[in-house]
């Protein structure tokens, strides 16, 4: 019997551990997404939220991409794909994804900063909802 409580206490010891790990984890990882537009309505709302990590997807407004390939700094300027009024300029520094260009619809993890730039840590483009094979890639 007393090896029985030892067992169900280091089991319960355990699980303890693991629930505790799994939820500080997940809230640690949590980051919230929001259009520019949202974005902007929050930091308007409470400045305090600029201290905060966040995702942002929008379309890279055409005209505003600018880029140093030796220094893989990259700037350009985001706006809200729905209403097409908020903007952010962003700035990152890394490598560039093969298909990001103008008019593209991305998504930018960083801060924004009191400056009135978002510093993003992540870029990613979106992918076309279809993708057509160029002529000629075809094999008869």
């Amino acid at each position: 019997m007393k090896k029985q409580r030892k067992f169900l206490a280091g089991a319960a010891a355990l699980v303890a551990t693991v629930g505790y790990l799994a939820v500080t984890g997940m809230k640690d990882s949590m980051i919230y997404y929001h259009t520019p537009d949202e974005l902007a309505a929050k930091l308007a709302a409470d400045p305090s939220a600029r201290d905060l990590t966040v995702k942002i997807g929008g379309r890279v407004v055409p005209g505003t991409v600018n880029s140093d390939a030796r220094t893989l700094d990259l700037r350009f300027t985001v706006v809200d794909i729905a209403s097409g009024k908020t903007r952010f300029p962003v700035h990152y520094n890394g490598p560039v994804p093969d298909t990001f260009e103008e008019g593209r619809d991305v998504v930018v993890t960083g801060r924004y900063t009191a400056e009135g730039t978002f510093e993003a840590t992540h870029l990613l483009t979106k992918c076309g909802s279809r993708y057509e094979a160029a002529e000629g890639d075809f094999r008869a």
